[in-house]
């Protein structure tokens, strides 16, 4: 199938395609600064010039060159909301202008971002900052529109930037504006309606917020200097999530997640009631911020416990810290003895141990529980390495051996799944050759395996779920071959995956780099959905069927209604 012609542009209004062809100049020119700022007075047409670029720049089929990833009128918002908009459009789970500059930096896709009107926002400073930082990265284009002799424009053309002055008479070809005026005789300004009253609601009421405008919510708490019971917190938190268009319950359910300890303890029950619509219950939720029990970091890897760590998750947070919490109270119950620096994802192997993989592709193995071991003549029989030691040293060889570098991991019973930057998976076993699928192109992200029942006697089978930098969720049982289509697929990266058994019930979830987590019923294509208002870096069933979701902010325990 080959694509369409590229849709045609159609002409300015006002006689402004000198200023037209200088804008598109300016996106294709590779060499052009990464900030361009339109200025001009009240009333020289620069949102009019703005629309048409937009308009045009957004439609499907648009060539490369001339694309508009995102775009933002900014009258009325501030740096954060600005950045909960953009990364919205571009599929970035952003709960603050630094995620969303992070997030940028680390993407090397071009991306070309209209600001309109900044002029009119809350607080035009902070957005001056987010503007100069998104026209630093040099794959990143910024086009902004601010009103001329504002210090706005004045701080954003003291740099490097394409400035162009709508006051200034080479952008009109007058004679096109005098043909576009005779064919569009100016209407006479209508006379200014009576202004709408703005909505009313209580900050320190939890259901009048759910309720009311989220945006004008956001704007009034960012304006406030008080707690409001630890509301301001929890919303500004989660503020990218319960700005959607959603349900009250579903934004009530939101909010209780990501509620700290320190504000007034009536406020869960009455958020917990609010929510008894939703889709999820919160069984519990640890904040940045509590301590008791305390907030265990920034999570980084979930995996539930089996064997002797049946009834607990192993935790991982950003600096390599691997926590043991009580999977019913979140309480901690341990630690392994060793951070590893640069932690990208852990397993628990069914007798107590558990394997860390680092930012180099290395595994690193540690005991966080006494398994049974054998005793009397069985001891003395048994003097060597386990079949489980001897897996765990054989995955740890193969990983270091890999000309790819190993960037998932998982455990899966008498096996080690792997993933790498190529986007192949790798299942170790002890006496086997290893057995390889190329699944994604590029980076495998995330591996998750549950044994799946095949059989009335027991008998059962592994099954992998594996997630990619390309937006794709597989499925592949090792035995066989891969399913030829994926599982899920999206026009973001996949962070973690997690599947279950939930009795019967095969169980999948799946967390998206624009902080979208999906819980999968797969016997029957059942669907729930959970915006934490920040990445979600790890997933994980308990043992019950609970879901638990880990971000930079929170850890929360889930369960479907």
């Amino acid at each position: 199938m080959t694509a369409g012609p590229a849709p045609r542009w159609s002409r300015p209004a006002s006689g402004r395609e000198p200023a037209a062809a200088a804008l598109l100049s300016w996106l294709g020119d590779p060499r052009a600064p990464g900030l361009a700022v339109v200025t001009g007075a009240e009333g020289s047409g620069k949102s009019r010039l703005l629309a048409w670029l937009i308009g045009h720049g957004t439609r499907p089929g648009t060539v490369s060159e001339r694309r508009i990833h995102g775009f933002v009128p900014l009258p009325g918002l501030t740096a954060t909301t600005a950045a909960w908009m953009l990364g919205e459009q571009l599929s970035i789970a952003a709960r603050s202008p630094g995620d969303l500059l992070a997030a940028l930096a680390a993407d090397r896709r071009r991306t070309v971002i209209a600001l309109p009107e900044l002029h009119s926002a809350e607080q035009p400073g902070s957005l001056v900052d987010l503007v100069l930082g998104l026209a630093s990265l040099e794959h990143v284009r910024v086009l902004v529109e601010v009103r001329s002799g504002t210090e706005w424009a004045r701080a954003l053309t003291a740099g490097p930037c394409a400035r162009m002055d709508l006051d200034e008479p080479q952008w009109t070809d007058e004679a096109r504006r005098a043909s576009w005026e005779a064919a569009h005789p100016a209407v006479p300004a209508a006379q200014d309606a009576e202004p709408e009253p703005e909505e009313s609601f209580d900050l320190d009421d939890p259901a009048s917020v759910c309720a009311a405008d989220p945006w004008s919510v956001t704007t009034a708490y960012e304006r406030s200097a008080e707690s409001h019971g630890g509301l301001c917190a929890a919303w500004l938190r989660a503020g990218a999530s319960l700005t959607r268009e959603q349900p009250a319950a579903e934004r009530a359910l939101v909010l209780l997640a990501a509620l700290g300890d320190a504000g007034d303890p009536r406020l869960s029950a009455t958020l917990d009631s609010l929510a008894r619509d939703a889709s999820w219950t919160v069984v519990w939720h640890r904040v940045r911020g509590d301590v008791t029990p305390p907030w265990p970091g920034p999570v980084r890897s979930l995996v539930a416990g089996t064997g002797p760590l049946a009834g607990q998750l192993v935790v991982a947070d950003h600096q390599g810290t691997v926590r043991i919490l009580d999977a019913e109270s979140a309480d901690s119950v341990g630690r392994l003895p060793h951070s590893v620096p640069g932690l990208r994802a852990a397993a628990e192997h069914g007798d107590g141990t558990v394997t860390v993989l680092d930012e180099h592709g290395l595994l690193h193995t540690q005991r966080a529980a006494e398994s049974v071991k054998p005793k009397g003549v069985a001891a003395l029989l048994d003097d060597g390495p386990s079949v489980r030691e001897r897996l765990l040293s054989a995955a740890a060889e193969y990983a270091r051996d890999q000309r790819e570098k190993v960037t998932a991991l998982t455990g899966a019973g008498d096996r080690v799944v792997l993933g790498d930057a190529a986007g192949t998976v790798h299942v170790v076993t002890v006496g086997a050759e290893p057995r390889t699928a190329a699944l994604h192109q590029g980076r495998v992200t995330a591996v998750a395996a549950t044994a799946l029942p095949v059989s009335a006697a027991g008998d059962t089978v592994t099954l992998l779920y594996t997630g990619g930098a390309d937006g794709t969720v597989r499925a592949w049982a090792p035995h066989t071959d891969p399913m030829p289509e994926p599982v899920a697929a999206r026009n973001c990266a996949v962070d973690a995956v997690a599947v279950a058994m939930a009795g019967a019930t095969l169980v999948l979830a799946i967390a998206w780099a624009d902080g979208l987590v999906e819980h999968r019923v797969l016997d029957d294509d059942r669907l729930r959905t959970f915006h934490p208002g920040s990445q979600a870096h790890a997933l994980a069933f308990t043992a019950d069927g609970d879901l638990v979701v880990g971000t930079d902010e929170a850890l929360v325990r889930l369960r479907a209604r």
